[in-house]
């Protein structure tokens, strides 16, 4: 089992003989000095940042940062941090094309989550976690447990929000990122990117119907549905719909078909990820006799966004480009 820098700190300190005062401890809220590749100084430091609960100061920018989730690792890519990659985990979909070329030669630790053996083996100084299963407690990989020895950690702050997620916490997740990186500017570029391309199809937008939308994203004896409290509802909105489960208080959650029935949605946005395809799911809408005179089932109005798209991260305006010109074809 590979060792934790916290352990290697120590080792190293003792076969130096170094007085007793250099090898204390690190305070767990404060970042470790810069590491092998990070600048000696950075201005800007220390930062001190409050992250879903965590306070944590930084006294240099992280140097071997692991990514857990799709949207995690794209942000670092989008801010040009490639190089501060330790490695990489759970990928929902392909790196976006933009990003493949500084994607290629990273360190891929797991299919899924890896371990906290091999996680810990990366010699991370920072782990960045886009859903907050990327810190399971039962795994080892919590972020008190983590900070204990010298780890630090960000979780993205859709699942630690309160109230409705949108373009303010997209905005903040980039801008706190890029500040924690040292790379405020590059944050503010990549978030003017993103307002300019949402802002140019609400106005395209100004005139056209709402129509009312059911996003499935799984489930057989329940729907598993976008609620009203994650950016994917901001998207359909955006976008120039009207999510029939916004006023469901959570960012993803079970309803009964008799919901959906009910609220007569006519598209059907479904996400695309995983092991059932995009087809296999139209199948089972369109087979279930109960949802027959439903008007998008009826109307066979089906519309498809990747879920890597439909969470807090840089295919936002992608997203809300590709359901708009779904939603609205004819709209200029």
């Amino acid at each position: 089992m590979s060792r934790s820098r916290a352990t290697l700190r120590a080792l190293v300190c003792a076969a130096l003989l170094t007085p007793l005062a250099a090898c204390g401890g690190a305070d767990p809220k404060e970042a470790a000095g810069p590491a092998s590749g990070a600048p000696a100084a950075a201005a800007g430091f220390p930062y001190t940042v409050d992250n879903c609960g965590v306070s944590t100061t930084f006294k240099a920018p992280p140097a071997r940062a692991v990514t857990m989730n799709q949207h995690a690792t794209e942000i670092l890519l989008a801010l040009g941090l490639q190089d501060r990659i330790a490695g990489t985990a759970y990928l929902d979909d392909a790196i976006k094309p933009e990003y493949r070329a500084a994607y290629e030669g990273t360190k891929v630790l797991a299919k899924e989550y890896p371990s906290k053996e091999i996680l810990l083996g990366a010699d991370p100084d920072f782990v960045y976690g886009g859903y907050s299963s990327a810190f399971d407690k039962a795994a080892g990989r919590d972020r008190p447990g983590l900070q204990r020895i010298g780890v630090n950690t960000r979780l993205s702050v859709e699942y630690c929000t309160k109230g409705k997620v949108g373009l303010p916490q997209l905005e903040q997740e980039i801008t706190e990122v890029a500040r924690t990186f040292g790379v405020p500017d590059k944050g503010a570029a990549l978030i003017g990117r993103e307002r300019s391309r949402i802002a140019a199809v609400q106005t395209r937008l100004k005139q056209a119907p709402r129509p009312a939308v059911f996003v499935y994203d799984s489930g057989e004896g329940s729907a598993f549905t976008s609620g009203g409290g994650g950016i994917g509802n901001e998207i359909v909105s955006l976008a120039g719909g009207r999510n029939v489960f916004a006023d469901l208080d959570d960012t993803f959650g079970d309803v009964a078909w008799e919901q959906v029935i009910a609220r007569k949605p006519e598209v059907v946005l479904i996400y695309d990820y995983g092991g059932t395809t995009v087809a296999a799911k139209k199948a089972r809408l369109l087979k279930d006799p109960a949802l027959k005179d439903v008007p998008a089932i009826r109307n066979k109005r089906f519309v498809v966004l990747p879920l890597s798209s439909a969470v807090v991260g840089v295919r936002v305006a992608d997203a809300v480009e590709s359901l708009a010109g779904q939603l609205h074809p004819d709209a200029r």
